[in-house]
């Protein structure tokens, strides 16, 4: 193990490389393409040896840990011994807090590690050799043969390494048809069960309908997106910041991912405490941002929360009302909600990695961050409703606003990717302690992919979720 202090070539040469671990954060709250960016900028300055470039990416304790010129010497050593980065893979989170990637160098396959604080610095970093996953042999059993063959075998492989009582819910949208697909495991059996009217929690999808709301309200001249939320508070924030609705939507805010006085210690319910007073003290006590805003993209729950929760005070209600009102009844989502309470049988029990029952989260001032629940019935209805150009406020909403990297732009809450295809894909995934989801959308052949499911966002295989997102949607660009 290397402390950053005593760095020692040989070990280099035996491949035990280093490892350095500060200020772990929770993978809960991480979105995967924060990682796929930090990974990619990792690649590009490791390949052209711009390995300042690195050190700048790492945390200031990291920085401690490792300084630049034992940083420069230990990259230059592994590019001596193994080469240029040719390609990686993602394969998942391990412990719930490193991104793990099968890294192919031009000499070795090397499992490259990624952790990032909430600021998305590197604060975690191991590489060391690649060991294949050994899998045991799969004693599933796929019942799925009244589904048709490939998308039986998509759903099979993707959710076989899931406990006991996992359900999921997908609909497949292809030229306006839908068909739904649910299974659930029992006893070691992959079953089909119709449960598109079943309930879960769509966690950070919901900053897709908290940006939809926005675009509701400029469409309507209510507000615009360079108002600025200062105007809707009786005080001054803190260096007399000043935040726009549109840096809110499309997470270039510069706020950090969490707000400082949020407490984590609850993490099974950990927004249930955070009301009107802890987000007015921070914004008035606390606020710092992290970036320049409109520079800079990074994921914040914050931002997003904060959206929300303006949105209601700039109309003079909460901001679960404007989201009743202006989508849920507009586009008959009669069974979408903002709380779990009294859903009785129709509602599906969150599992953590085991496949205990897990609580259900509750949010207060930042619920526009993941607060909705609602079914895949629901949600295609909502997906359908994008095909249609006369609802002018979910064009606002996919209209982009600020370009990531050459592979991802934003829009109002959504995502914008580029498929194996080449075929733009409006996205947003979500994860709670109980739950994970995700949403595709391809305007252009006017296809989507939903898929809810009980499978805990701290389970390592989560990630399968986006991935048989993906792949459905990926099936339907061949037809």
């Amino acid at each position: 193990m290397h402390d950053g202090g005593n760095y020692n070539k040989n070990k280099m040469k035996r491949l035990l490389l280093f490892l350095i671990v500060t200020l772990m954060t929770n993978a809960l709250f991480a979105q995967t393409e924060n990682y796929s960016i930090v990974i990619d900028n990792f690649q590009t300055n490791y390949n052209t040896e711009k390995y300042d470039r690195i050190f700048n990416s790492f945390s200031s304790k990291m920085k401690q840990a490792l300084p630049l010129e034992n940083t420069k010497q230990f990259l230059m050593d592994l590019k001596n011994e193994f080469g240029k980065i040719e390609s990686k893979e993602f394969i998942n989170f391990q412990k719930g807090a490193y991104a793990n990637y099968k890294t192919k160098f031009e000499r070795a396959i090397l499992s490259v590690n990624i952790s990032l604080d909430d600021q998305n610095k590197i604060n975690g970093l191991s590489i060391k050799p690649y060991e294949e996953v050994k899998e045991n042999e799969c004693k599933v059993i796929n019942a799925l043969s009244n589904y048709p063959t490939e998308i039986s075998n998509l759903i099979f492989s993707k959710s076989k390494d899931f406990p006991n009582n996992t359900q999921l819910s997908v609909a497949i949208i292809h030229n306006y048809e839908t068909n739904y697909y649910g299974i659930i495991i029992e006893n070691d059996s992959i079953k089909p069960i119709d449960n598109k009217n079943k309930i879960f929690e769509i966690g950070s999808i919901t900053k897709v309908f908290t940006s939809t709301v926005l675009a509701s309200l400029v469409e309507d001249n209510k507000i615009k997106l360079t108002d600025y939320i200062n105007s809707y508070y009786p005080f001054p924030f803190k260096d007399s910041t000043k935040i726009t609705f549109e840096s809110l939507a499309n997470h270039t805010s510069g706020l950090p991912r969490l707000p400082e006085n949020l407490d984590l210690t609850n993490e099974h319910n950990p927004y249930k405490n955070y009301g009107e007073k802890a987000l007015n003290e921070y914004l008035e006590n606390m606020l710092k941002l992290e970036s320049e805003p409109a520079k800079v993209y990074s994921y914040s729950n914050l931002g997003a929360g904060l959206l929300g929760y303006t949105l209601g005070v700039s109309q003079k209600t909460s901001f679960q009302k404007l989201l009743q009102d202006r989508i849920f009844e507009k586009y008959k989502m009669t069974n979408s909600f903002t709380s779990s309470n009294n859903l009785n049988n129709s509602f599906v029990k969150g599992l953590n990695s085991n496949g205990e029952i897990v609580a259900n989260w509750d949010f207060e001032a930042l619920f526009g961050a993941g607060g909705i629940l609602s079914t895949t019935e629901n949600l295609a209805k909502f997906a359908k409703a994008q095909l249609n150009p006369e609802n002018k406020e979910l064009a606002l909403s996919r209209k982009p606003t600020f370009s990531v990297n050459e592979k991802m732009e934003i829009g109002l809450g959504w995502h914008i990717l580029k498929s194996e295809n080449e075929k733009k894909l409006f996205w947003h995934n979500g994860g709670t302690a109980g739950y994970s989801s995700s949403i595709a959308i391809n305007l252009e052949d006017r296809n989507a992919v939903i898929i809810l499911s009980n499978v805990s966002a701290f389970n390592p295989k989560m990630k399968n979720i986006d991935t048989l997102c993906f792949e459905l949607i990926e099936t339907l660009e061949n037809k």
